[in-house]
């Protein structure tokens, strides 16, 4: 079974996962206690699965744990109806397309300053880093934009992200608890801050939104406002670093696909981000809890057992999408759940979406010849994959 510690499987799980598939049904993990569904039809059903709820279980001790539990267990991604039934119109009022086409211009003019501050680090090294000079920091500061989060603050809000999505890994280290613990505290406190002075100074950020929503005489409350926020921050720019990062380097390493958007941009950025998103995904691991006695792929699952949708494999799957382990820039349709599915489809999947497809043409228009200067480094994870370096040369 599966090691999902092992270094070999965290640098390329896909041989692995590809061998799981071949049950054609969900496999029970000794060690984590899980099923682990690993083909589309399983993962999408897992997703689906109205008996299958995300059920956060509080961290003990409650003293140590308080505001990382409160974090998640109010917000949209961890609640399940008739609480996430209440919380998903409120936010989604705030979060609506029209505020995120809105964003546009502004990630137009964030992409550029990037790009600006790119050329200075060619001149002076003759390299940089696609990961932090580029796909981190625009989704951070979009995301701290829409917010309203001041521009010197926005150093801060990396850190905490990372220290709290650590958690998610399949064995985080007691460090690694104990930096959660504290970005959860002061993150949280922040945010808090900040709803303050809107209520008191309304302003035209996504925090003033939130605060003032209401929908069938329902608002937020004051935990649900701040774990909003901090989702919407971990969440979205997590998966847009990782799955930008991921798939821009895949593509690096395969010119036939590279030449694609290097010639026409505009016309393949669209399908070159779903397949980005597909081909290596930004989430791996989704796990749910049955709430009841079901079936999922013919394998029941009790009551209180829990069950994971593996996102990557699903993406993977033969059955689905043909020449499924190669790279194709121009795929469509394409059908892979890297946002998720059912109700907790990815709220802030549309912003994604148009971060990516508004920033790679830039950044190929700006480096049309960029090529990797050195070896991708990893992080050493798996549920959240992604490159902690990327070094180019343009």
């Amino acid at each position: 079974m599966i090691n999902f510690q092992d270094p070999e499987f965290l640098e390329d799980p896909y041989p692995q996962l590809a061998e799981l598939r071949k049950f054609g049904k969900p496999v029970w993990h000794e060690e984590l206690g899980i099923f682990l569904a690993a083909t589309h039809a399983d993962s999408n059903a897992v997703l689906r699965n109205r008996s299958l709820g995300r059920i956060f279980k509080p961290k003990e001790p409650s003293d140590q744990w308080d505001t990382f539990n409160w974090l998640h267990a109010d917000s949209i991604l961890d609640s399940e109806p008739p609480k996430h039934t209440r919380l998903r119109p409120l936010v989604m009022k705030a979060f609506n397309p029209k505020r995120i086409e809105s964003m546009r211009p502004d990630v137009e003019r964030i992409t550029q300053g990037l790009l600006d501050e790119i050329e200075q680090k060619l001149a002076q090294t003759g390299q940089f880093d696609v990961i932090a000079d580029f796909a981190e920091p625009l989704p951070v500061k979009v995301i701290a934009s829409m917010l309203g989060f001041p521009d010197a603050d926005e150093h801060l809000l990396r850190p905490w992200s990372q220290a709290i999505v650590k958690m998610y890994e399949v064995a985080p280290t007691e460090q690694d608890k104990l930096d959660a613990q504290r970005a959860s505290a002061e993150f949280a406190d922040y945010v808090h801050g900040l709803m303050l002075e809107r209520k008191k100074n309304p302003g035209t950020d996504l925090i003033t939104d939130l605060a003032l929503v209401e929908e069938d005489g329902e608002k937020l409350k004051a935990h649900e406002l701040i774990a909003t926020c901090v989702l919407l921050l971990n969440a979205g720019h997590e998966a847009s670093v990782n799955g930008f990062g991921n798939g821009f380097v895949a593509a690096l390493r395969n010119e036939a696909q590279m030449s694609l958007i290097r010639k026409n941009p505009d016309q393949h950025a669209a399908t070159a981000i779903d397949e980005f998103l597909r081909f290596d995904a930004p989430l791996h691991l989704f796990e749910r809890t049955a709430t009841q006695d079901t079936e999922i792929g013919g394998v029941q699952i009790s009551r209180g057992q829990k069950i994971a949708a593996l996102l990557g494999s699903a993406n993977r799957d033969e059955a689905v999408f043909e020449n499924a382990d190669q790279l194709d820039l121009a795929r469509d349709p394409n059908p892979h759940i890297g946002f998720g599915a059912g109700i907790h489809f990815c709220i802030g999947a549309p912003l994604a979406r148009m971060e990516m497809t508004t920033s790679l043409p830039m950044l190929m228009k700006a480096h049309p010849k960029i090529e990797l200067a050195s070896e991708p480094k990893r992080r050493p994870t798996f549920v959240l994959r992604g490159y902690e370096a990327v070094f180019v040369t343009s």
